[in-house]
Formats: C-alpha cells, sequence, structure tokens
C-alpha cells in the first residue's frame, strides 16, 4: 500500500478513537449525573432512560454499525437532557414557582 491509502487508515483509525471518546465521556457524565440526583434525593427520570442508554451504547445492534458512535452519543444526549429537565422540574415544583416544563392541571 502505498504512504495515501496508509494515511486514510490512519484519519479514520483517529477519527473513530476521537468519537468513542465522546461516547465514554457522555456515558461517564452520564453516570456522574444520576448519582448526584440520587445522592441529592431528586428525581432521575424512568429507568429505563438511563438503562436503555447505556444498553444502547453496550450493545452491538444499533441504527448505524459500531464503529460510528454517532447514533450512540445522541441516545446518550436524550437521556442526558432527560434526567436534567427532570430534575429542574422537581426543583421548580419544591420552590412552589411553577416555573418548570411539566405539564400541571
Amino acid at each position: 500500500m502505498d504512504s495515501w491509502t496508509w494515511g486514510v487508515i490512519v484519519a479514520i483509525v483517529v477519527a473513530a478513537a476521537a468519537v468513542l471518546g465522546v461516547a465514554v465521556w457522555l456515558l461517564l457524565r452520564l453516570v456522574r449525573t444520576r448519582r448526584d440526583l440520587q445522592r441529592a434525593g431528586l428525581p432521575t427520570g424512568p429507568k429505563w432512560i438511563f438503562w436503555g442508554a447505556v444498553l444502547y451504547l453496550v450493545l452491538p445492534t444499533d441504527v448505524l454499525p459500531d464503529p460510528v458512535y454517532l447514533d450512540d452519543i445522541g441516545v446518550l444526549l436524550l437521556a442526558l437532557k432527560s434526567m436534567r429537565s427532570g430534575r429542574q422540574d422537581a426543583l421548580a415544583a419544591e420552590r412552589g414557582d411553577g416555573t418548570g416544563t411539566a405539564l400541571r392541571g
């Protein structure tokens, strides 16, 4: 193989490693957020959101093949956003100011 081919292969491997690193970083952030919310006594949202996001990252069956972790990153970001919005709703309800995003009836 010529040097151009090796350069492309190295670039693809570096890009895949960087995307995997972002996915692992988001997973760690999701776990820390859930743990911090539990320690503070705040709701963490449905458990299936957390465990579904973790399983989607770990299991090899994905929308996109596993070397492309963009869909996994999206799922982790949605789970993190869901957990944070649940925290904001709980804090707003605790204050009683009604600024949360949850519908009240």
